[in-house]
C-alpha cells in the first residue's frame, strides 16, 4: 500500500522507522535483525536510507595524502526488497539527486516499478565530496523538486527516452522537510517557500528532519500551512543515547538540543543516557500526539532496543 494511503486509512496516528543498509562487506542480518524487532509492533512502512559516493582522504607512508572515491553504504534496493517481501512490511528507499545522473535514476525507479516497490523518499542528498562526471547530454537533477518532477513525469507515462510499450508507473512520493531551517537556505520563509515548490511539483507527504523541541515543529507546520501546503507533515524524532551525540547530532544534522535536555545528559553516567532520551522522546511524541499530528517517524541507527521503549506505551496510548 502507498504510504499516502496508510494515512489516508488510518484510524488513528501511525508509528514509522527509519534504518541505514550495512556498509560495506558486512552483513545484512543486523539490519534485518532490526526489522523483526520492528514487526511486532506493526509498522506501516519502513524507511531504507541511500549513500552515494563519498570522497575520503588516506595519508600515504610517504606524507602525501591521496583522495579516494568509496561508497559506505550500498544495498538500499535489495533491503528494501527483503523488508517488503519476507516482512510484508511496504519499504520507503530514498532517491538521491546527488551521485546520481537522471538517466541513472530512471533506471533504479524502472527496477523498482518491477519489484513492486511503489513508495519513495526524493531527497537532494549530502554533499559527500564528489564531483559526479556526467557525459554530454545528460544531467543530474540539482535539488529535491527536480528530482520529485521526474518521479510525476514517469507516473504520467513521460520517460527520459521513448520506452516501447512503457507504462506509467505508479509511486507515491515523500520528501524532508525541515523545521529548524534547512543549512542551506537563508531564512525559514524561504525555506518553507521551496518545501511547496516539492510539494507543488508532486510531492504526497513531508516528513520532518529530527528535532528536540516541539515548539520548532509546531511552529513551522504552522508557517507551511499559511503557504498552502496541505499534505500530511510527518514529525520525526530522534532517540538521544549519548553524550557524543551533544555535538555530533547539531553538527551533522543541523538541530539544537534543548538546555534542558543538554543538562540531564551531561549530569547523567554514561550508562544512564539512554534512559534520559527515551523519556524525553517519549514526552515528545505525546505532546505532538495530543496536537493531532498523523503519525511519528522514529529515526534508528544499529538498533531497534530504545525505539521499541518508546513506541509500546504510545500505541497502547493512542489504543
Amino acid at each position: 500500500m502507498k504510504v499516502i494511503e496508510h494515512y489516508d486509512r488510518a484510524d488513528g496516528p501511525l508509528f514509522s522507522y527509519e534504518i541505514i543498509p550495512p556498509t560495506r562487506g558486512s552483513s545484512v542480518g543486523d539490519v534485518l535483525g532490526v526489522v523483526e524487532q520492528l514487526k511486532p509492533y506493526d509498522p506501516p512502512f519502513i524507511d531504507v536510507t541511500s549513500h552515494s559516493a563519498e570522497a575520503v582522504y588516506e595519508e600515504m607512508g610517504d606524507g602525501t595524502i591521496r583522495k579516494r572515491v568509496k561508497r559506505k553504504r550500498p544495498g538500499t534496493l535489495g533491503l528494501c526488497a527483503a523488508i517488503q517481501y519476507r516482512f510484508g512490511i511496504d519499504a520507503v528507499p530514498h532517491i538521491l539527486c546527488r551521485g546520481f545522473t537522471q538517466e541513472e535514476t530512471e533506471d533504479a525507479l524502472i527496477e523498482l516499478n518491477y519489484l513492486g516497490i511503489h513508495n519513495l523518499l526524493a531527497v537532494r542528498g549530502d554533499d559527500t565530496g564528489v564531483q559526479k562526471l556526467v557525459r554530454p547530454g545528460r544531467q543530474q537533477n540539482a535539488y529535491a523538486c527536480d528530482l520529485v518532477a521526474q518521479i510525476r513525469a514517469m507516473n504520467e507515462g513521460r520517460y527520459l527516452e521513448d520506452l516501447l510499450d512503457a507504462a506509467p508507473s505508479d509511486f507515491c512520493i515523500g520528501v524532508g522537510g525541515y523545521p529548524e531551517k534547512h543549512a542551506d537556505a537563508p531564512n525559514m520563509t524561504w525555506d518553507v517557500l521551496n518545501l511547496k515548490r516539492k510539494v507543488d511539483a508532486g510531492a504526497d507527504y513531508v516528513v520532518s528532519q529530527m528535532f528536540f523541541d516541539n515548539r520548532h515543529y509546531l511552529g513551522w507546520i504552522e508557517k507551511c500551512r499559511d503557504v498552502g501546503i496541505d499534505v500530511p507533515i510527518v514529525p520525526g524524532l530522534k532517540i538521544l543515547t549519548s553524550k557524543r551525540q551533544l555535538q555530533s547530532l547539531p553538527r551533522s544534522f543541523h538541530t539544537e538540543i534543548p538546555e534542558a535536555l543538554a543538562a540531564e545528559v551531561e549530569a547523567a553516567k554514561p550508562e544512564h543516557v539512554a534512559e534520559v532520551g527515551v523519556e524525553w522522546a517519549r514526552k515528545q511524541a505525546e505532546e505532538l500526539l495530543e496536537a493531532g499530528v498523523p503519525g511519528i517517524h522514529f529515526y534508528i541507527m544499529s538498533t531497534a532496543k530504545h525505539v521499541v521503549r518508546v513506541a509500546e506505551p504510545l500505541r497502547k496510548l493512542v489504543g
